[in-house]
């Protein structure tokens, strides 16, 4: 059955992927920020370093945690940091680091598959790995460092391990052709809020699904899903969508979320509620520009048009472009009958962490996530172990 995958390590995930690109735990919230937006990635790890205390030991290194463009935009939508903008992003970056431990590990290259996965299942989001490559650093930027101690490192996700086991899914059979319902993986421990519900009380939400990544279900009085607050999404934005999810409701923040900017009739209400407020100094330190009304949309828009993506006329919004993510913010859906390994590719696909779980009238009927999913194949790899 699956008994090769169990002499596979971790180092066998680790090939082709890229050195980290990170910030240094001394740096501040605009520093992270500033990466933010140069980098490729959603994420950009953070390390603490220190010396031995011997002339001749090395430093040590320590990854303490990971940060995107949403721990920034939930930080300044504090009404503190609303009030003085300019100041919040003076703060050190430790103050984007989520207070659960253990979503970032070290790991090392040699350990085994169950090992990895078991890390993973226990709460890990990202396994850091030491790697063998070597990287010129930008002196240019101090607080962005290529190598920790003389060695670099790159990190394993929920997605590489998916990845990796979908590449052996038929070892698995016929688990993975069972489904999600049979298999008793769908979880109704899920985040929700009412789509007219004002977006300022998304914000712990968005926070929480950020730290277990899932999402924020948005749904109707009739418990329709409706679409969602996605990390996801909310990462490919600026940070001026702060201002948004303190004027807006969650509807409208969907629709300021979901184009290729936002739209110039929400940016002038956005603008309008920022004065009534007294917040104009949101305002004057940040650009709030609407979208060209030609915004081009992605070809996997176009594609993912059909099936898997919840779209109610009742409540359709615009497609969504990004230049770094090319995905829709609606939610990716599946129903209770769906295959495991249909749920895995669709998540795969999508880039996402889970697969919202939906009857036929879409009332939203609980999630599906990687954890779930893993906690099946472990399950497996362990009766051949």
């Amino acid at each position: 059955m699956a008994e090769r995958l169990l002499s596979h390590v971790v180092s066998d995930l680790c090939l082709g992927k890229p050195a980290l690109r990170s910030l240094s735990v001394t740096a501040t919230v605009a520093d992270a920020l500033s990466a933010l937006k140069r980098s490729e990635d959603s994420f950009i790890s953070v390390w603490s370093c220190s010396h031995g205390g011997g002339l001749n030991e090395e430093e040590e290194c320590k990854c303490v945690g990971k940060i995107c463009m949403v721990d920034v935009i939930c930080y300044l939508s504090q009404e503190k940091n609303l009030l003085s903008p300019s100041l919040a992003l003076k703060s050190p970056v430790s103050v984007l680091l989520p207070e659960a431990p253990g979503l970032v590990m070290h790991i090392e290259p040699f350990s085994s598959l169950l090992e990895a996965i078991d890390l993973i299942l226990k709460g890990a989001q990202n396994l850091v790995v030491p790697i063998k490559t070597r990287r010129r650093v930008d002196h240019k930027q101090k607080h962005l460092q290529a190598n920790h101690g003389g060695r670099e490192y790159c990190w394993i996700t929920q997605e590489d391990m998916m990845r990796f086991l979908l590449s052996s899914i038929g070892l698995f059979s016929p688990i993975p052709a069972l489904s999600i319902e049979s298999l008793d993986i769908i979880s109704t421990d899920i985040i929700t809020i009412d789509y007219l519900s004002p977006a300022s009380e998304a914000i712990e939400p968005i926070s929480r699904s950020l730290s277990n990544q899932t999402s924020v279900a948005v749904i109707d009085p009739d418990g329709i899903l409706i679409g969602e607050i996605s990390p996801s999404t909310l990462s490919c934005c600026p940070e001026t969508v702060a201002a948004a999810l303190t004027t807006l409701s969650t509807g409208d923040l969907m629709s300021y979320i979901d184009c290729g900017g936002p739209p110039e009739d929400l940016v002038k209400v956005v603008k309008e509620r920022l004065k009534k407020k007294g917040l104009e100094r949101m305002l004057e330190e940040f650009s709030i520009t609407p979208s060209s009304p030609n915004s081009p949309l992605s070809s996997s828009d176009e594609e993912s048009s059909n099936g898997g993506v919840i779209r109610s006329g009742k409540y359709s919004r615009s497609l969504s472009y990004s230049a770094r993510m090319v995905r829709r913010a609606e939610a990716i859906v599946c129903n209770p009958g769906s295959s495991l390994v249909a749920v895995m590719i669709q998540a795969i696909a999508h880039r996402v962490n889970y697969v919202w779980v939906i009857e036929d009238d879409c009332s939203l009927v609980g999630i599906v996530t990687f954890c779930d999913m893993l906690k099946v194949f472990r399950d497996q790899l362990e009766s051949v172990d």
